[in-house]
């Protein structure tokens, strides 16, 4: 009797609905979610359904065994359901006509969420993926900015948007703006990207809520950019200021948080002065995060003090780091960047431990009950 009641209990799981079981596997490697197959007759067919792939490897894995797995997966899978989420991951090489081949069977296949992650050099992506009709986020990282972004997308519920190392390049007009098509556009990641032939990109969207744009600190891919984004709440950047924010009309009146990290640069007098410029443009934020490294930038405009600063009113909450260990880790990045181009890396980077005297007073000047917090990690 016991015996019997513990086989039962064992294959309880396989009494589940299909649609539990499918879940449960979409949260695993898809090679681990295949290997279900082997367990009884009742999953030998199950995994052809599932709505999520997580084709994931390393560069352990041979790319010959990956490939076949990977074509394999595309073939066998039931080409009668939707794909919701497509994972895709690989650290070592890869072939351009299986990125290709992913790709567009993502697309056709009715792919909500999409997430490509590959470390080797990609030329060019498939049209088809900037006109997916059913695509709501789109995760495109690459380890080197060679793949062009188109200056057009026709991405009807993309709400999401993340895009590392790509090349931004203008349209017939001259203008770089891909974004402004995106009408239900929510948060939008720019990190370590470029923009071909030194134009100014123009980040234009009448519905984006959090906007986060990282470069590495010294990096030799700086560019200008334009904000054009009435509803943002969250912004977020990593670099150096090398321009205003929103040119001669300042439109980030809903903006209430926002976190700067400016990297210390000697060499570059005009930095401390948008900064100033920035802090200005951001009048009405209500939270506040920065590097002690932006504090020390700020702190060399000359006479600070003296300058007339009646801004900041709203904030509530000041947040100073002390140490950022992923600006230190960006920083290597960029020395890394240097040896690739052959380029010299000689700027001086240190980081600092200590708030320069009276920079938070200045800051807080107008929020007398403002809520300050120094964090040392």
């Amino acid at each position: 009797m016991k015996t019997e009641n513990k086989e039962k209990n064992n294959d309880m799981i396989s009494d589940l609905p299909d649609c539990v079981l499918l879940y449960i596997l979409s949260l695993l490697n898809t090679k681990d979610a295949v290997q279900t197959c082997i367990l009884s007759t009742r999953w030998k067919n199950l995994w052809k359904n599932l709505p999520t792939l997580r084709l994931n490897s390393t560069h352990l894995e041979t790319f010959q065994s990956f490939a076949k797995f990977v074509y394999g997966i595309l073939s066998l899978r039931d080409s009668t359901t939707s794909l919701h989420i497509l994972d895709f991951h690989r650290s070592g090489i890869i072939w351009p006509s299986l990125l290709k081949k992913i790709l567009k069977y993502a697309v056709s296949h009715n792919v909500q969420r999409l997430n490509i992650n590959v470390s080797d050099v990609v030329s060019h992506l498939p049209s088809c993926l900037f006109s997916c009709q059913t695509l709501t986020s789109l995760n495109l990282s690459f380890k080197y900015a060679t793949v062009l972004f188109p200056y057009a997308l026709n991405l009807p519920a993309l709400t999401n948007l993340s895009l590392k190392c790509l090349i931004f390049c203008a349209g017939d007009d001259g203008r770089v703006e891909p974004f402004s098509t995106l009408k239900l556009l929510n948060s939008l990641i720019i990190k370590y990207c470029k923009v071909r032939d030194a134009q100014n990109l123009c980040i234009s969207s009448v519905t984006l809520v959090n906007l986060t744009m990282i470069s590495c600190p010294y990096s030799f891919t700086e560019f200008k950019f334009e904000l054009s984004t009435p509803c943002l709440l969250k912004f977020k950047f990593w670099g150096i200021p090398i321009q205003k924010l929103c040119g001669s009309n300042n439109n980030l009146y809903s903006t209430k948080h926002v976190d700067i990290n400016v990297a210390m640069v000697l060499n570059s007098m005009d930095t401390p002065f948008l900064l100033l410029k920035w802090l200005a443009e951001l009048a009405n934020i209500e939270s506040l995060i920065v590097s002690v490294t932006t504090l020390q930038v700020l702190s060399i405009v000359p006479d600070l003090f003296k300058v007339e600063f009646p801004f900041l009113r709203n904030l509530k909450s000041l947040k100073v780091k002390l140490r950022d260990i992923e600006l230190e880790q960006a920083v290597a990045m960029s020395q890394t960047e240097a040896v690739e181009l052959g380029v010299a890396f000689d700027a001086e980077f240190e980081p600092f431990s200590f708030v320069p005297d009276g920079i938070i007073d200045f800051l807080i000047q107008n929020s007398p009950f403002v809520d300050v917090n120094i964090i040392d990690f």
